[in-house]
Parts: structure tokens; sequence; C-alpha cells
């Protein structure tokens, strides 16, 4: 059966009006300043009839369903599926976006699937999966999708998984993250230089964001840094960064070092060496970083969960797929007793590396 039309164009709550007659956007620390017909450096939240509106509300880039550690998440259901989707546009310019077909996207062809929360929720469930992540470009940016879709999930007994920046101002914060069971937050660089010069955004932002998750929610989050040659890799900026982590978030939350390839506006940088990410893992281990790892490598190694107390393997992983499993029920070490941090099911899941597009459309009613 032929899927509702969805209203597409929603208001917003979070703007206020300017004297000089433009509105200003306040869901983000950009605070876009539009004219009537404007639209927002994110593309997808414009001034009409002067307040904003967001323009993409149940209109996708595409589905599909990934095994959770590709967010990446280590420590939330290891080895079970998630249903990924994501909308166009991006409040971040960054020049080295690794999704920069979506996230830069300012052409609404590129959203080529249409869903209603529910459906999104239903087929989650029908697909077996235990989460639905909204990522590809960041859901702030699609703040009331993303919600309404969490709360539809909510209903399921199905989790939400925020892949984000963290570049969000308090108050719509509180209300976002209300809704996310889980995050992965990318922590690009621990200088203003590089947020500045790289991102178009600023460095505050996102490290207020990870202390309100850390000390005012109990939503899991695991961190992510690219690693890009010359720009964020060195030992000093890494010894920063980590020992900050330790010091503000304590020594639980995962780090995720990840390898950079050329793409989008930087293309003339060359890939990250797998050294400068063991150096980097190293690091956050010595700084007292518990769980520490290495991405988009080969490294079964850096891949893999310890125990922090014993040393023993409590997960093993090579790339996506899980191999050894040694926690007990309750998320403990099997061999010492010590809590691994993090949310974990009676025994791991079975998913594998697989992935597997899907079309909302046949799941609708």
């Amino acid at each position: 059966m032929k899927a509702p039309v969805l209203q597409t164009i929603v208001p917003t709550r979070y703007w206020h009006q300017l004297e000089d007659g433009r509105v200003q956007c306040d869901l983000c620390p950009r605070a876009c300043k539009l004219k009537k017909g404007q639209q927002g450096l994110c593309f997808v939240r414009a001034n009409q009839n002067d307040q904003i509106v967001l323009t993409t509300y149940g209109r996708s880039s595409g589905f599909c369903v990934d095994p959770i550690e590709k967010k990446p998440l280590n420590h939330f259901l290891p080895g079970t599926p998630i249903l990924s989707f994501g909308t166009a546009g991006c409040n971040l310019a960054c020049k080295f976006c690794q999704n920069w077909d979506m996230s830069k996207s300012r052409e609404m062809d590129t959203l080529a699937d249409q869903a209603a929360p529910n459906t999104i929720a239903r087929a989650t469930q029908k697909l077996g999966c235990s989460s639905v992540a909204y990522t590809y470009n960041d859901p702030v940016i699609f703040h009331e999708y993303a919600i309404d879709v969490a709360k539809e999930c909510r209903q399921l007994e199905i989790k939400s998984v925020a892949v984000t920046a963290g570049y969000i101002c308090e108050e719509p914060r509180t209300k976002f993250f209300s809704y996310m069971d889980a995050a992965n937050v990318d922590l690009k660089a621990f200088t203003e230089n590089f947020y500045y010069k790289l991102t178009g955004g600023h460095l505050q932002p996102v490290l207020d964001t990870l202390r309100y998750l850390k000390h005012e929610t109990n939503v899991w989050f695991e961190l992510t840094t690219l690693l890009i040659p010359g720009e964020n890799d060195s030992e000093k900026e890494l010894e920063e960064m980590t020992q900050w982590v330790v010091e503000n978030l304590g020594p639980d939350v995962p780090m995720h070092f990840t390898a950079f390839h050329p793409d989008w506006k930087m293309l003339n940088i060359p890939p990250t060496q797998p050294s400068t990410l063991k150096m980097a893992r190293s690091i956050a281990l010595k700084n007292g970083v518990h769980y520490a790892y290495t991405g988009n490598v080969h490294n079964q190694q850096g891949a893999s969960t310890y125990c922090h107390q014993c040393g023993n393997t409590l997960i093993g992983r090579d790339w996506y797929i899980l191999s050894d499993w040694n926690l007990t029920e309750e998320g403990k070490c099997n061999r010492c007793g010590t809590t691994c941090a993090g949310v974990f099911a009676p025994q791991a899941g079975q998913w594998g590396a697989k992935r597997l597009p899907i079309r909302l459309q046949d799941f609708a009613i």
C-alpha cells in the first residue's frame, strides 16, 4: 500500500525574532540570522513566514541495517543490528567530511526515502533490530524528526542512538538527549584552531555537551576522533585530549581513534598511518582511559575490549565480527569479576559485518 504523504515542512521551537526583522535560529551555536526565505548553513532549517521551520521532516537519504560497532559503539549491545538513517545537510562545515554527499547536499533529490516516525519504529522491530541510529549527517539539525522517531521507538522498547558532533545549544540539547539512549560524539580535535579552520565551529560547545552527557544524563556515550595527519595527531594534543577526558568525563568513556582517508576538500592529505592510531591508543591507556580503540584499519588488538583490571580479553573483534565473549550475564569480567562499563545483553549479538539496505516504503501501512 502506498504510504500517505508526510508534511515535510514543520514549525520549530528554538528561534527568536531580531529587531532588524530577521529571525535567529537558536538550535546550535552557529546562531544563523535569516531573512525571509533564507536557509541556515545546515540547509534544512529556514525562515518561512518569520519563523524557523524544518524543511526535511520525514525525508531520508536512505535506511540501512548495520552492525552497531560501525557507529562506532563497542559498549552498547555489542554484536546487534541497528537500523541507521540520516537526512541531508549539517551545521558544521568540515573540510574532511567523509559523508559529504549527504551532509553537504543542498539537493532535495538526495532525500530518496520517506518515512513517518511510526513506520521507522515498526520497521526496526520487524527487522529484529534493538536500536535505531540517527547518523550519516548530524541528527541535531533534524531535531524534531529525530525526537518524534525516538518517541515511537521508545513505545516499542527500541533504543535510540545519536551519532553527532555535539554542536548544539543548551535548551535543545536537554530536549534532544532526553530521548536518546546512547550516542557517539565526534570530538574532532582538541584545539580551537582546528575547529575554527577545518569545521567552521568552536571547541567549547562540544566540551560542554560532553560534560552535560556525563554529569546530567544517563545516556551511554563514546567518543570518536578522526586523526588527520598534521592537523590533530600530535602527541601533545593527544596527551591533552585524553587527560581532559579522564579528568572531566572519567576513565570509563571509550575513545575511538580512527583513520582519515582523503575526501571532500582535503584530497591532498595522506591517509593516517596505523602507527599513529596505535600511538593515540597507547597515550589514552597511559593516561587512564580504560577503553581505547583504533578504527578504519584492520587491527584486532585495537578493536577488542580488555578488562582494565586484569587484561582479560572481554570482547574480541575482527573488524565488525565478534570472536571472544568473556563477559558474565551481569557485564563483568569472567576472570576477575571487574565490571565492564557499558550496556550489555546477557549474550553477544550475532549480526556480524552484514550491511542490509532497506526501503521503508515496504513497511508502510
